[in-house]
């Protein structure tokens, strides 16, 4: 298994792990499955940003991918990113999360990010204990502010100093 960066022949990978997240969990608050060019559009915003797209790859497929992109579109909050990062199922429990999160401390610093913000569902222990584990923090907990499956959802920020 090796972690580098996404390029285009990623993305059918990429979309069927991030379709998957939204049909069947609350990893993604989003109700509606995206197509291959909603994800084209994605990786050509963070390419122009110059922020990564990694990708886990075994014998040519995508096992997994985590990026990084503005926390908020305001100027004061500049300093800080909001990561991501998904693993597909039948992958999971492999330590792929934790190496894909790991491998975007080092591309945030270089462009000067000094922290990196996650939002997790409350109740998905294994992110908050994978966070956890990588020095981040619990920031914040906010109770019912999402919907998904028809019940509300509690969100945990957890922010860690780069």
């Amino acid at each position: 298994m090796m972690l580098r960066d996404a390029v285009d022949a990623d993305l059918p990978g990429i979309l069927a792990i991030y379709n998957y997240a939204v049909l069947n969990s609350t990893a993604i608050w989003n109700d509606t499955p995206t197509d291959l060019s909603g994800r084209l559009g994605w990786l050509r915003d963070r390419q122009a940003k110059s922020y990564p797209v990694i990708v886990a790859e075994e014998a040519g497929e995508v096992l997994g991918y985590a990026s990084f992109g503005d926390f908020r579109p305001f100027e004061g909050f500049r300093i800080s990113v909001e990561h991501s990062v998904y693993v597909a199922e039948h992958a999971q429990g492999r330590g792929l999360g934790r190496r894909l999160v790991e491998a975007l401390f080092e591309p945030a610093r270089a462009i000067g990010k000094k922290v990196m913000i996650g939002g997790i569902t409350a109740g998905n222990e294994a992110s908050l204990a994978l966070h956890t584990k990588l020095g981040f923090v619990q920031s914040a907990y906010m109770p019912g502010i999402g919907i998904k499956f028809g019940n509300r959802l509690d969100l945990v920020l957890m922010q860690k100093e780069l």
